[in-house]
């Protein structure tokens, strides 16, 4: 029987990767990400390969998720053991390991806050426009967010998010939303009236084009904010967790939000998110108005601590900016490159008119390199923040030879 059985498992084992092989032209997923371009089966730091066993350099990380890069021993290790230990209970018990991660995450955002797990970026800007919702009262609930922003594709984070064109197939969007030219303050302040509950912005617009804000700016509107009685949210879901250079992006413009999102790199790859308020605003919040089955599950916030830890370790914020000007450097130095903007490590390279990032980005997979057409004329970059001097010079010898 024993045999028998795993034969019969061996067969269908096969079977199935026959159907999923890119050759046959099945593919079991709902078509919302487009054709794969390639199937990786294992990494290790900034290296991955292929269903071929082909070999590549990892300089977008799951677009800023494997921070630490892939398979990094303490955070598989932590994940390891607690799930030998404790995965889940519920939301009507408490557990340690995701109260410690509630507390590590506090005190990176300078303390007095409090903290709701949930599992992704969208998620945690749901639970900030409820959160804004609530904190304003019935009749002041609109929250304003800059064009060109990326907030979710949950339909209350999409309508934040100021793409029009992703709003089109989904009409009517949810009200409640308005969008200005990200970096005008002026257009900002006309927007404001006593129906809006807060501000909603990036500190840099990663799907955007990687654009930074401007410390004028963000000074100007947390000091507009205060004196209106509104909420700054700021969405860290991917400039979180030392990707630029800071352990948060807002703190290059010494300022502090009310309310922060979080998700990406905080668990190195485990799907995890999180929301953080100032305690006095996070008060507004009863039992019951907000919730997630997987909220604070031992699991994920078992692989924040590690990766927290592992972080502080290496000191991520001072690596970022150290291996971020040695990127910058040598994309620069091409001649393809018109510019480069963003901090720390999270870069897009402008390239010269005439050359498509979505053809260079294909070339470049070709070649071994994974990035990101973030805009027609833009490639992101957003290696491990430990990535090694050795891999960020390969990956400028691949770029200088495919863009020439």
């Amino acid at each position: 029987m024993s045999a028998h059985h795993f034969t019969t498992s061996a067969v269908a084992s096969a079977t199935l990767d026959a159907q999923v092989s890119q050759s046959s032209g099945y593919c079991p997923f709902i078509p919302v990400f487009g054709a794969p371009q390639v199937m990786f089966v294992k990494g290790s730091g900034t290296e991955l390969w292929d269903s071929d066993g082909k070999r590549y350099l990892d300089f977008l990380s799951g677009i800023a998720v494997t921070s630490l890069g892939h398979s990094h021993p303490a955070v598989a290790d932590a994940i390891a053991e607690q799930a030998k230990t404790l995965l889940h209970v519920s939301n009507f018990f408490a557990n340690p390991v995701a109260t410690r991660a509630a507390v590590e995450v506090d005190r990176l955002l300078g303390g007095g806050g409090q903290v709701f797990f949930c599992n992704s970026g969208a998620e945690a800007n749901e639970a900030a426009i409820k959160l804004a919702a609530k904190f304003g009262g019935r009749g002041r609930h609109v929250v304003v967010s800059a064009l060109g922003s990326f907030h979710g594709r949950t339909l209350a984070a999409l309508a934040a998010t100021g793409q029009p064109a992703k709003h089109e197939p989904f009409q009517p969007m949810p009200e409640g939303f308005r969008h200005v030219p990200y970096g005008d303050f002026e257009a900002l302040v006309a927007s404001i009236d006593d129906t809006v509950a807060a501000v909603l912005l990036e500190p840099i617009q990663g799907e955007g084009g990687v654009i930074p804000a401007t410390r004028d700016y963000m000074t100007a509107v947390r000091k507009l904010c205060t004196e209106r009685g509104m909420l700054l949210i700021m969405d860290e879901v991917q400039t979180g967790f030392a990707r630029t250079g800071q352990w948060f992006g807002f703190e290059h413009f010494g300022i502090q939000p009310d309310v922060v999102t979080l998700a990406k790199g905080m668990g190195n790859g485990m799907p995890i998110g999180a929301l953080w308020a100032r305690r006095e605003v996070a008060g507004v919040f009863a039992p019951g108005d907000h919730g997630s089955t997987f909220s604070g599950t031992a699991l994920a916030t078992s692989a924040v601590l590690a990766t927290i830890a592992e972080m502080r370790r290496i000191d991520a914020p001072a690596r970022a900016v150290e291996q971020g000007a040695r990127l910058r450097t040598g994309l620069e130095s091409l001649k393809a490159v018109a510019s480069v903007r963003g901090l720390g490590l999270l870069l897009g390279a402008q390239l010269v008119d005439g050359i498509d990032a979505k053809t260079m980005q294909t070339k470049l997979l070709d070649a071994g390199l994974v990035t990101n057409a973030v805009t027609p004329t833009a490639l992101r970059f957003a290696p491990p923040l430990n990535v090694s001097n050795a891999h960020v010079d390969e990956a400028l010898e691949i770029l200088g030879t495919v863009l020439g």
